[in-house]
């Protein structure tokens, strides 16, 4: 191979290799830092959904609602058995009398114009009209625990965010059935991207060299970055077949910088990455 051939080869080498992968280091994968399916806790008609494919969306953020014109007459329902004012105010009023009658009779009888039965009759009328109170008082207690049950169910016919992220896929749409169940089909998936997170592959090896908070650098592929990470957890069992533990970092993502679902290469502070095998090239053969 002559010099023209060599120079040639070098540079198809060169082109053909990432940046990213110039740089030593582990290989790794972004992804979302968690992947959530919103599904119906329970089964209902879908009214709306507020979010599309690619939305972002926060934290508790209303994402779908369900039919609930049943749900909301029973909240009414009970909102207003848990103001009734009736039974008690009327159980108050024969308590109110008791009392007068039974100070009445209770002089009368001092003065001996009444026999002690008339005196216990009113006195036992009283104690009647105490209990009805306490009775009322209950049912409206009652009534206030019932609101609470079925404000919960009425709450259960809306989805709401459960972290500020993106929305992934839109699997279902206004008028289709939401199924409740994990058999069942979700309604939306959302990612939470900040932070992104990269599981890093380790060999056995190094088990035990790396701990969590250690820093770390991770370079993406797709647009050739590099950001600062931070190792959040690692394996404490090593994978039998492939001889590997994982590392997880975290990077931090609140401008939605970092591509999730790229390849990428990352270092960890104090772990010294395997060599990179350069590309094995065949001579090129020149016309002359």
């Amino acid at each position: 191979m002559n010099r023209l051939q060599a120079s040639v080869g070098a540079l198809v080498w060169a082109v053909g290799m990432p940046s990213w992968a110039a740089t030593d280091g582990f290989e790794c994968l972004l992804e979302p830092w968690q992947v959530v399916e919103v599904r119906a806790p329970v089964d209902g008609v879908i009214a709306s959904i507020a979010v599309s494919r690619g939305d972002i969306i926060r934290r508790g953020q209303t994402l779908v609602r369900l039919n609930s014109e049943v749900e909301k007459t029973a909240v009414a329902s009970a909102a207003y058995r848990s103001r009734m004012e009736g039974q008690i105010t009327s159980a108050q009023n024969r308590i109110d009398y008791a009392t007068r009658k039974l100070a009445r009779q209770s002089e009368l009888q001092k003065e001996n114009f009444l026999s002690a039965q008339a005196t216990d009759e009113a006195d036992a009328e009283k104690r009647l009209a105490e209990s009805e109170l306490l009775s009322a008082r209950e049912a409206r207690e009652l009534a206030r625990i019932e609101l609470k049950r079925a404000q919960e169910y009425l709450d259960m016919r809306t989805m709401s965010a459960p972290f500020d992220g993106v929305v992934v896929d839109r699997m279902l749409n206004p008028g289709d059935l939401a199924e409740s169940g994990s058999g069942r089909k979700p309604v939306l998936k959302v990612a939470q991207i900040d932070p992104i997170r990269a599981d890093v592959p380790l060999p056995a090896s190094l088990f035990g060299q790396v701990r969590p908070g250690t820093k770390a650098a991770v370079f993406v592929a797709v647009g050739g970055g590099r950001f600062d990470a931070t190792v959040r957890s690692v394996d404490r069992v090593i994978d039998a077949a492939s001889g590997t533990f994982v590392a997880r970092l975290e990077i931090p993502n609140n401008k939605s910088r970092v591509p999730g679902g790229s390849r990428c290469s990352a270092t960890i502070e104090g772990l010294t990455p395997p060599q990179r095998k350069p590309a094995t090239l065949l001579p090129m053969k020149l016309n002359q």
